[in-house]
């Protein structure tokens, strides 16, 4: 396995980890997300909502674990990257359009995880051994 898929696998560990904190303290305390990071609009975030966001972020931290585990299952892997797509489109949705996330250091912090996390799982495809099918498919081209 490649170094950076190295790399990459503790990243998203970390960022797991992290995640399940965060889903604690949905779980623990509401007013968690209307002072981190639904400050536009305090006034909607309650409990209900802060559990469907902290059963949400379970489920994100339980797959990138999983991902972590296992980073060459290439359909574990896509799962995984569509995790921080659906994340990075949340935020930036509820910052620019619905305006309940301002830019804050709350809703810069899982911006800029999500969009590394992008990113770097985006580079990681290129450290993939190829398949037998690939190879397979490449030899029967030759052929």
């Amino acid at each position: 396995m490649s170094r950076f898929l190295n790399v990459l696998r503790s990243w998203l560990l970390m960022v797991s980890v992290i995640a399940m904190g965060n889903t604690v303290q949905s779980f623990r305390d509401h007013s968690f997300l209307s002072e981190k990071l639904y400050t536009g609009t305090p006034e909607f975030v309650n409990g209900l909502q802060a559990r469907t966001f902290g059963i949400w972020t379970l489920l994100s931290s339980i797959i990138r674990c999983a991902c972590a585990i296992d980073i060459q299952n290439r359909t574990l892997y896509h799962i995984t990257l569509w995790t921080f797509v659906l994340a990075l489109g949340h935020f930036l949705s509820e910052a620019f359009i619905y305006k309940t996330a301002p830019l804050t250091i709350g809703v810069m912090a899982p911006l800029i995880v999500a969009s590394f996390s992008v990113i770097g799982m985006l580079i990681g495809f290129q450290c993939f051994p190829e398949t037998q099918e690939e190879v397979r498919a490449q030899q029967k081209k030759r052929n």
